[in-house]
Formats: C-alpha cells, sequence, structure tokens
C-alpha cells in the first residue's frame, strides 16, 4: 500500500529531537555523503542538534523532484481555492504548535521569547494571507478592436531556489514559501545554516497538511555548493533571496547566466529622524525598538538615528537611560528585551566595527562591549550600543553592523536632514517622527526607501510591501504583489469574426 506524503516523514510531530534530516520528494533523506553539521544555541554557545549536510548531489536531486512534481504533478493543477484550504491548514497546524515553534526558533537562533513570538504569528498570517489572496489573484480581460479578443492568463513560474537568512529563519522561511506554494510553484528551500530546524520543520508541516511531494524540499548546506548550484541550475526558473547586499550581487552575477527570476532583499542603513515637534515618548520608544529589536539583527534596523538639535540633549538622555534599563538574559525570560548575536564571528564583527568608530573619534554614550551573562556564559551577546560624535565617512555609519549599534547625529532643518538620509547606498527602511502630517508626507516621499514608517516602530504586516531601492535589492514580499513574481502574464488573443483574416491578399 502506498504511503502517504505525510507518512513518509515519519513522527511528524516531533519536533524537537538531536538531528534533522533534509525533505527532499515529500521524504526524510540523508545527505549522500553521509555527512552532517552542528546547529548550536548561541545564547549558550551549545551544540543542540546535527543537520544532513546537502551536497550537490543531493541538491540535483531536490531540484528534479521539484522538477517533476510541477512538470508532471498536482499541485499546480490544483484549484485555486483548494490550494488555499491547503495554506489555511498549514497555518492551523503551526497555531496548535506556536510554542514549540517558538521553542526551536530561540533555540536556534537566541533571540529573546518576546521576538520569536511575534515572528512565528506573522509566519502563520502570511499563510493565511496568501491563502486569501491567491483566490482573488486573476487575469484581465483587454480592450481589443471589433473581432478579436485578448485575456490575460496568470500561470506559476515553475521551480523556486528560496535562500533563507538566519535572522528571522522561520518567518523568512514563510515569507517565500507561501506566495510561491499560492501560485502554484515548486520550491527548493536553502536555509542559513547557522539556523536551518524551523525551515525543515516548516517543510514537514507542509506536507502534513497535504502538499503533494516534491512541491517543497529543503537543503541545508554550504551556500557556496548548494546555494550555487541552484542559482546557476538550469532547471530552477526563479530565485529569491534575502541576505547580505555583497550576496545578492554575487547570486545577481551566476543567475544572469540563465536568465533566471529574482528577488533580492538585501542589506540596509536605515535612517530614523526626530524632528523637533514629535511626541518625545513616542519617539524614543520607537527608537529603542527601532533598534534593539531582535537583538539588532535586522536588515531594516534604524541604525542611523537623526536628532534635531532642539530637542537633542532631552532625547539623548531619555534614549540613554532606556538603553541602559534594557534586559538581557535567558531568552525563555518574558522579560528579555535582548536575545545573543548570532555566533562569536558576528560578535566580533560588531564589536570591529564599534572599535573603529572610537579609533575615528566617535564616543560610546553606552554599550560598545561583550558581555557575560550568568547562566549564559559561552553565549554570545553584546551590550546595546549608542555611539555619537560620529562623521559620514565613518564605517559606523556607512556600512551595515547587523548588532545592536545604533550611530546618532543632529540635524538643523529638514532639507539637510533628508540630503543626509538618503546619503547610504543602501534604501531599506527609514522612519520619521513629527506630528505635522504635511512634513511627514512631504518627507516620506523624499526618503530613498521602500518602506518609510511615520510615528511607528513596526515595519511589516502581511499586505505591505517589504522590499528596497538602490542596494537594498528588488521585488516586494508579504504583499499581494508578490504573487506576481511567482507568475507568468500569459496573453490570449483570438480571433472570432465572421470573415477570416487574410493579411497578404492572396
Amino acid at each position: 500500500m502506498k504511503q502517504t506524503v505525510a507518512e513518509k516523514i515519519t513522527a511528524v510531530g516531533e519536533m524537537k529531537r538531536s538531528h534533522y534530516s533534509m525533505i527532499i520528494n515529500g521524504e526524510r533523506v540523508e545527505s549522500v555523503s553521509g555527512n552532517m553539521f552542528e546547529t548550536y544555541d548561541p545564547a549558550k554557545g551549545e551544540v543542540i542538534a546535527t543537520i544532513a549536510k546537502a551536497t550537490i548531489e543531493d541538491a540535483e536531486k531536490a531540484v528534479q523532484a521539484a522538477r517533476n512534481s510541477f512538470d508532471n504533478g498536482k499541485w499546480r493543477k490544483y484549484p485555486v481555492g483548494k490550494r488555499a484550504r491547503v495554506l489555511n491548514k498549514i497555518a492551523a497546524i503551526m497555531r496548535s504548535r506556536f510554542n514549540e515553534l517558538c521553542e526551536l526558533e530561540v533555540l536556534n537562533s537566541g533571540k529573546s521569547i518576546g521576538a520569536a513570538q511575534v515572528q512565528i504569528n506573522q509566519a502563520i498570517e502570511d499563510f493565511e494571507f496568501y491563502a486569501g489572496a491567491i483566490v482573488g489573484h486573476r487575469g484581465k480581460v483587454n480592450n481589443m478592436p471589433n473581432g478579436f479578443f485578448n485575456y490575460t492568463h496568470k500561470e506559476p513560474v515553475g521551480v523556486c531556489a528560496q535562500i533563507i537568512p538566519w535572522n528571522y529563519p522561520m518567518m523568512m522561511a514563510a515569507w517565500k514559501i507561501a506566495p510561491a506554494i499560492a501560485a502554484g510553484c515548486s520550491v527548493v528551500v536553502k536555509p542559513a545554516s547557522l539556523t536551518p530546524i524551523t525551515a525543515i520543520i516548516l517543510n514537514e508541516i507542509c506536507h502534513e497538511a497535504g502538499v503533494p511531494e516534491g512541491v517543497v524540499n529543503t537543503v541545508p548546506g554550504a551556500g557556496q555548493v548548494v546555494g550555487d548550484y541552484l542559482v546557476t541550475h538550469k532547471d530552477v526558473n526563479k530565485v529569491a533571496f534575502t541576505g547580505s547586499t555583497p550576496t545578492g550581487r554575487d547570486i545577481m552575477e551566476k543567475a544572469s547566466s540563465t536568465l533566471k527570476r529574482l528577488t533580492l532583499e538585501l542589506g540596509g542603513k536605515s535612517p530614523s529622524i526626530v524632528f523637533e515637534d514629535a511626541d518625545m515618548e513616542a519617539a524614543v520608544a520607537g527608537s529603542l525598538f527601532g533598534i534593539f529589536f531582535n537583538t539588532g539583527q535586522s536588515c531594516e534596523a534604524r541604525s542611523r538615528l537623526f536628532v534635531h538639535e532642539a530637542i537633542y540633549d532631552e532625547f539623548m538622555e531619555q534614549f540613554v537611560s532606556r538603553t541602559k534599563k534594557l534586559k538581557l538574559g535567558d531568552p525563555f525570560d518574558k522579560g528579555t528585551h535582548l536575545g545573543s548575536i548570532i555566533s562569536r564571528s558576528q560578535l566580533e564583527k560588531i564589536d570591529a566595527y564599534v572599535q573603529s568608530a572610537i579609533a575615528d573619534g566617535a564616543t560610546v554614550l553606552t554599550g560598545g562591549k561583550e558581555i557575560k551573562i550568568e547562566g549564559f556564559e559561552n553565549g554570545y551577546w553584546y551590550e546595546p550600543t549608542i555611539i555619537a560624535d560620529v562623521t559620514p565617512d565613518m564605517k559606523v555609519v556607512q556600512e551595515e553592523i547587523f548588532g545592536p549599534v545604533v550611530v546618532v547625529e543632529k540635524f538643523t532643518d529638514e532639507r539637510e536632514v533628508i540630503k543626509r538620509a538618503n546619503d547610504t547606498e543602501y534604501g531599506l527602511g527609514s522612519a520619521v517622527w513629527t506630528t505635522n502630517q504635511a512634513r511627514a508626507t512631504r518627507v516620506a516621499h523624499q526618503i530613498q526607501a521602500g518602506i518609510v514608517m511615520i510615528n511607528s516602530p513596526f515595519s511589516a504586516f502581511p499586505g505591505t510591501p517589504f522590499g528596497g531601492y538602490k542596494q537594498s535589492g528588488f521585488g516586494r514580499e508579504l504583499t499581494v504583489e508578490t504573487l506576481d513574481l511567482y507568475m507568468e502574464d500569459k496573453s490570449v488573443l483570438s480571433y472570432y469574426g465572421p470573415k477570416p483574416i487574410n493579411p497578404f491578399g492572396v
């Protein structure tokens, strides 16, 4: 008797375990090489599990499984309503296991439980959002000359490689998997090597909910091996990547050999502008969240803070004071604000930026060093850091640090601060704090960024476009229009006139 896909993935509900396999064609499989790698709890610096390490041969099997499921399978032929029901079931299973998913996310990323809960909840909402969005997503009928009829038909683009970052492991996986499978595509997911666990679990949940074998495949492994292979593979039609700008450039170059579709959500150095008429309480609280949420390990972290000179002293007194009150510690403690840094190498990178700022003459107002947390002495922890007296040419002002570090500058007038805010190669997020609605709108329209947050610390909800200008990438995720990135618009033109068309007249 043939096994169902969920039966092939044995013990689906056992999420916390000591070893995680790849998922290819609806089955848990080990690497053909037999190799594994260890994944860590960065809060403690301890190994929590081993992961099957994919090779090129494994990646090839995953691509072929995806290709076969797309070309010969039934998923893309399902009525959109049926695909929507499966997406809603994925969300329902995730919601029923919410606490377990949050626990795994905290263990593998070191983030605080509060951050994990927000992110897992949004991952669930992503599947619910695209379940609804795909039902109403359709082509259109166009105006034509008499006797002609033209309509557009939306078809899935094909096999998609989806490369997931380590800072939001499950949420970013949901951002990519949900619209792709809603559109009818098949996917090969390459999770970050530092945080592969919840992406693997999400794949298993997809199959449990009824996604057919081969539609979602997960191959954890080295980016320079597995990632590069997927990006250049002739049977992969689209690549979606979230990560650093240098890696995005490399992917764009390699994908050009086969003219793949690309969605690139890359780095950021986002400005936050506090005008003299801002609500002080809201601006201070929002600025704290804007840089220190997720321990500053966010692409849209508002890491450049511009404060009007008229309120600079008052604002900074509160900002520094409240930063010092932020709690670092046990990620599972609900009172913890900041979790750990993802790895030793990332911590050293953050500290190198801070030390370069000091060497260049900047002033550290608080933080600026690694710390040891009782009970987590072997983990990777860095103090929330505020740096003042910076100049535009400093590395900490121009380069993405990806940690709990913010640089603060005074400004005098609106025109000046807009110019300085735009003085970066990035253009992902930005924030404006003012009670003057005309100014808020005026400034928002001049900031070169994909996201402008006005009097709000939050950057993304399902339904709001998320993506960047300039070297922060291109394409928008998290919105209805994202479906078009996973679909082709086919134009169907027919003639129904009473007489045959004879253009040459012979």
